[in-house]
């Protein structure tokens, strides 16, 4: 018999990214789940749009896609969720996110729990949890989840959008966390952290019921801290044109490959690979090409 497809849910923010070059979809968890899905999962985004002309466009784009949008709420009430990109010399982004917008209103309906249900995999970060309607909603869909799946916190720091207790309480929902290195000293004082990366990482590993940590570095690779040991990559070279998204595809691949009982430097291998050629492509949701992820 053969072995279902797993689903791999993105639950949070969806927006649009207002790039110098034009509006792309955006949100970490939209992009996780577009990722997810080309590299072989089955996908399902969980948000809200406005009943707007963007909310159309985003429920559009995700049908060409070929992700579920069945748990994305349409809100007659609030405008669609945008964000502003600029991108510096180095091609990295830096964001002006607007507030009151509709995925801060995301409801926690029937279809969306049974949805959990089925989750193999559901990807949820900080930023969507800004607002008290959505952070209860994404609490409630995690809640539902298959005891044996993957709860990935993707830390996601943006702006002023976080706060201690909800870190604290987003740890204790999840099993796999990921951050860079730029949010890792900003957990570290929250968190009163050990100052030594490796001690923070164990500390982590300790007093949550985390099984790993994705440590990533831009170009510098990444680290995959577990229990019984540890696993680091120096990264891919790539002609860079924008990171945006490079996170959430890392994130994506390393599911992906958890799901599949890889070992850590193959995890580690893959999710850089993926990251990497997303670099090279403009926007967060690029076409993948065959064969990022190793046999």
């Amino acid at each position: 018999m053969p072995t279902p497809t797993p689903l791999l849910v993105g639950l949070g923010e969806i927006l649009w990214d207002l790039l110098p070059t034009g509006a792309r979809l955006g949100g970490a968890p939209a992009n996780f789940a577009y990722h997810a899905g080309a590299l072989g999962g089955r996908a399902a985004v969980v948000s809200a749009v406005g009943a707007d002309a963007g909310g159309r466009r985003i429920l559009e784009q995700l049908a060409s896609l070929g992700l579920d949008a069945t748990g994305v709420a349409v809100d007659a009430q609030h405008p669609t969720g945008t964000v502003e990109v600029r991108l510096d010399a180095a091609g990295v982004p830096t964001y002006i996110i607007h507030e009151g917008v509709a995925w801060d209103f995301l409801p926690a309906t029937d279809a969306v729990l049974r949805l959990a249900q089925h989750a193999d995999v559901t990807c949820f970060g900080s930023l969507a949890q800004r607002a008290p309607v959505s952070r209860a909603s994404i609490r409630a869909f995690v809640a539902a989840t298959p005891r044996a799946s993957l709860r990935i916190f993707d830390i996601n720091l943006r702006q002023h959008f976080y706060d201690e207790p909800n870190i604290r309480e987003s740890l204790a929902w999840s099993n796999v966390l990921k951050l860079n290195d730029q949010e890792l000293p900003v957990i570290t004082d929250m968190l009163g952290l050990p100052r030594d990366e490796a001690s923070a990482m164990k500390t982590l590993l300790t007093k949550f019921p985390l099984r790993l940590i994705a440590l990533t570095r831009g170009p510098g690779g990444s680290t995959l801290y577990t229990h019984e040991g540890q696993s680091t990559h120096p990264g891919y070279p790539t002609k860079l044109v924008d990171t945006v998204g490079a996170g959430d595809s890392f994130t994506a691949a390393l599911a992906l490959g958890l799901l599949r009982g890889h070992d850590l430097d193959r995890l580690n291998a893959d999710a850089n690979r993926v990251a990497s050629y997303v670099c090279s492509q403009p926007g967060a949701t690029p076409p993948l090409p065959a064969g990022l992820l190793s046999e």
